[in-house]
């Protein structure tokens, strides 16, 4: 959430950034602005009042000691009208605040100076690619086809059992992902994140805390009677550690890594986007979160997009890595790096990680600070990344890797496997 002090300060620049999001906020942050300054003349009168009550009070006390309780009376009487004045006054300050907070959670974060506005995809700059991409035999299948016929994935049972989208893991199919899954987690490690085991159903305050509530509501699965969300990825819970938390300076960055199952209800999916493991409703994922000092966040951004990079160069697929422009930012992303991998059965490049700096859009949502040499609190940087998604990792393995001898597995996963081709 942006800062009601950085609205004051420069509406004309926080205007100027999110047009590069194709928004026009002009009219609401003028609204922002004209309940702030009503709300925080509401507060003086309120508390020139209160004051002025108090002098009152101590007057009184001499008045009755001088037996003047005609002038006591009086006096009482507007007193009585002055403390009804100000419940008025702090039921109005409450009143413009709440209608002030709800118009902020609508403006998203402010864009990088180095995001491009953008209508979306098309208008991402490529940073880097790497990797070759491969020349598949002839008749070479996608990733679905290949799964049935090696017996590693049924999809069709994941509709029996749930719904589309929730796929079932077999055989050398199931130990694939589990081996992905700790291969990221030990690399990670090595990388210097400590490993948690998070819930992986949050509150209201979770959700709101990371900005995926309001915005993304309708994108989350909601257990109604116990109003907890199934979180869409492990940012949620980790982030939420430090919810309304003070942290020593000494102790950042925080870097911290968790695997859990992710939930995404994807509403609107069609086509060929949704084809076997393209898109999903349930998928796994490895995630990786800093929280740092504001000076050093981009530091640790380009640290985490190196990380993740070797990640993929690791696992031997064909990469290419975007900077997202304003329009396919995120709703909460002061700027994101995507990670794509090129599956060569369906000639097409997938996503497989976001790795985003938030600066202190979700860390004004969560109070989380940091108390620096001078003793004063400041809000933390939060980052996060995708390290990595597994269900289009394994869709490009398993496309890119196919030869008539069966499907090759990349060095790097062989110790994880016990096995090197399916």
């Amino acid at each position: 959430m942006l800062t009601i002090k950085l609205l004051r300060e420069d509406p004309d620049f926080v205007a100027e950034r999110l047009a590069v999001r194709n928004l026009d906020a002009v009219p609401v942050i003028r609204q922002i602005l004209d309940l702030d300054t009503r709300r925080r003349a509401a507060q003086t009168e309120a508390d020139a009042l209160t004051a002025e009550q108090k002098k009152t009070a101590s007057r009184i006390g001499k008045l009755m000691a001088e037996g003047k309780l005609d002038q006591v009376a009086e006096i009482k009487k507007s007193a009585g009208e002055s403390k009804e004045k100000v419940k008025a006054l702090i039921a109005d300050q409450e009143k413009f605040e709440k209608e002030l907070n709800e118009l902020l959670v609508t403006l998203p974060n402010i864009p990088n100076k180095l995001v491009v506005r953008g209508e979306g995809a098309a208008d991402n700059v490529l940073v880097r690619e790497g990797g070759q991409k491969p020349n598949l035999p002839e008749g070479a299948l996608p990733h679905w086809e290949l799964a049935k016929k090696y017996d590693l994935i049924d999809f069709d049972l994941g509709v029996k059992l749930t719904g589309a989208g929730f796929p079932v893991y077999k055989g050398k199919g199931a130990r694939l992902e589990m081996g992905l899954i700790q291969f990221f987690l030990d690399q990670n490690a090595r990388a210097g994140y400590t490993e948690i085991m998070p819930p992986i159903l949050v509150n209201e305050d979770s959700g709101y805390g990371t900005g995926q509530l309001p915005d993304k509501g309708e994108q989350m699965y909601h257990v109604g009677l116990d109003n907890y969300y199934l979180i869409p990825t492990a940012e949620v819970p980790l982030t939420n550690i430090y919810r309304d938390t003070i942290l020593d300076a000494a102790r950042l960055p925080v870097k911290i890594t968790a695997y859990t199952p992710c939930f995404r209800r994807e509403a609107g999916s069609y086509g060929k986007d949704v084809r076997g493991l393209n898109r999903l409703h349930q998928f796994d994922k490895v995630e990786i979160v800093q929280l740092t000092q504001p000076d050093h966040s981009y530091q640790a951004l380009d640290q985490m997009v190196q990380h993740v990079e070797r990640l993929v160069q690791m696992l031997e697929l064909p990469y290419r890595i975007l900077r997202l422009c304003g329009g396919d930012l995120s709703f909460t992303s002061a700027m994101t790096y995507d990670f794509e991998v090129y599956s060569a059965a369906q000639q097409r490049w997938l996503e497989v990680s976001s790795v985003s700096n938030f600066e202190t859009f979700q860390s004004n949502r969560l109070k989380a600070r940091f108390r620096a040499e001078d003793g004063k609190t400041q809000l933390v940087h939060t980052l996060n990344g995708s390290a990595l998604a597994l269900p289009r990792i394994v869709a490009a393995l398993l496309e890119n890797n196919q030869t008539p001898e069966g499907i090759m597995i990349p060095g790097a996963l062989h110790k994880y496997l016990h096995y090197s081709v399916i």
